[in-house]
């Protein structure tokens, strides 16, 4: 089956960056809204982006007019009787995401193909709301889809592989990096990023370091930026709503700071609403947030509260643990080792040259990791256990550039 014309459902700032994605690669797509005042944002929201190319002489105004001509704007779902493929991209609402998959499964042609952008519900669930479950994946682009290269394909339990094959070789025609990823909890890269970003605000609430001095420390790991400044950047409440999914999926090991509810009340949301780890209200779009000693105070008296000793901080300490979760991934099968690669490098913004979490172990030996790993286990908790099949490798004597082996040869 050939996909010539895509509907996306959502026109907010990821379903207009999907249709601008798609639109751009040449391909029809129709993107529907529940009133024309938020359509019209969403078609404001591409012409923005195709303007950005046509300022930097990338295309010529009359270039962007023709791509403009291939987005549908529509508020109802007549026109989906036209399509080939449906992308999903509404708010994480479970409820919400069924209620549009029932509509699209009624309206749609039985082959067309329905995929959900979600990045944490289950695909295997979404898919049981409708009659074509063997139709349905996951196809999880990351923000913003125009210049972000990572798109996990995630199949549920009756997903065809001819259905994964499809949204593959569409993800491939739209100049992107489609890496499959087995159903689980965050999926590959939230999965991987979590767990980091959590660790680096327990180090904070321990009193391990300073806001600053932690992320100036991830950045000097090569990080394009530290983990407060990411985490503001992709808002609080989202992160921490990440962070709940991976809590039920997996337990305690990934047991949510308590300083997130506390932001939350705060309604520290972050750069999109001025304050977050970091102060935005005097700063441009561009700027880097300010220390604010209003959350400084607020994070003692939790500290007093909590009653907790003081840690220690290293970037060894957040390094360690969002590796082991590579491995973990790796050995129950979420993505190959070169996928999982592929995810860091493009999701994560890891640096190339260190070729990605899994090389990173590689590069430290599997011996000093695992060792690392069972210290702050001993001093930080089990959360830090290390992955089965770092024991394995070690026993093999596979342990990395020393030894010519380890998730790499060398």
């Amino acid at each position: 089956m050939a996909i010539y014309k895509v509907g996306v459902v959502g026109a907010g700032t990821m379903g207009a960056g999907i249709a601008q994605v798609i639109s751009y690669g040449g391909t029809p797509v129709v993107l529907k809204e529940v009133n024309d005042q938020a359509l019209q944002k969403g078609l404001g929201t591409i012409r923005k982006v195709y303007e950005g190319r046509v300022a930097k002489k990338r295309m010529t105004p009359e270039e962007m007019e023709e791509k403009m001509k291939l987005v549908t704007p529509t508020t109802s779902y007549e026109p989906f009787k036209e399509v080939d493929l449906v992308i999903e991209a509404v708010p994480e609402l479970l409820n919400l995401k069924l209620e549009i998959l029932k509509a699209l499964d009624d309206i749609c042609p039985a082959g067309t193909l329905l995929a959900s952008n979600t990045s944490a519900l289950s695909i295997s669930g979404l898919a049981a709301a409708t009659r074509r479950p063997e139709k349905v994946v996951g196809m999880h682009f990351f923000y913003p889809a125009h210049i972000m290269k990572l798109v996990e394909i995630i199949p549920g339990l009756q997903t065809s592989d001819e259905t994964v094959e499809e949204v593959i070789g569409l993800a491939e025609g739209l100049r992107k990096l489609p890496v499959r990823v087995k159903e689980c909890p965050g999926f590959l890269v939230n999965r991987l990023l979590m767990p980091y970003l959590n660790e680096a605000v327990l180090a904070l609430e321990e009193g391990a370091a300073a806001i600053p001095e932690i992320d100036q420390a991830m950045k000097a790991q090569g990080w394009p930026m530290g983990p407060f400044t990411l985490i503001d950047a992709l808002g609080l409440d989202i992160c921490a709503e990440a962070g709940k999914v991976l809590w039920q999926g997996y337990g305690d090991r990934m047991k949510p700071a308590a300083l997130w509810p506390r932001l939350l009340e705060l309604k520290r949301l972050g750069r999109k609403n001025g304050k977050g780890f970091y102060d935005y209200s005097a700063a441009g779009p561009a700027d880097a947030g300010q220390p604010d000693p209003a959350l400084e105070k607020e994070i003692e008296a939790l500290r007093q509260k909590l009653g907790r000793p003081k840690t220690a901080f290293s970037p060894e300490r957040l390094m360690t643990l969002i590796i082991n979760e590579a491995v973990l991934a790796l050995q129950e099968g979420i993505s190959s080792a070169g996928e999982i690669e592929i995810g860091v490098l493009a999701g994560l913004g890891y640096p190339a040259s260190k070729g990605g979490l899994l090389h990173a172990a590689d590069a430290m030996g599997i011996d000093a990791l695992t060792d690392a790993l069972d210290r702050f286990t001993r001093e930080l908790g089990f959360r830090f256990h290390p992955a089965y099949r770092l024991r394995t490798m070690r026993n093999a004597g596979q342990l990395g550039v020393k030894t010519k082996r380890g998730f790499f040869t060398y």
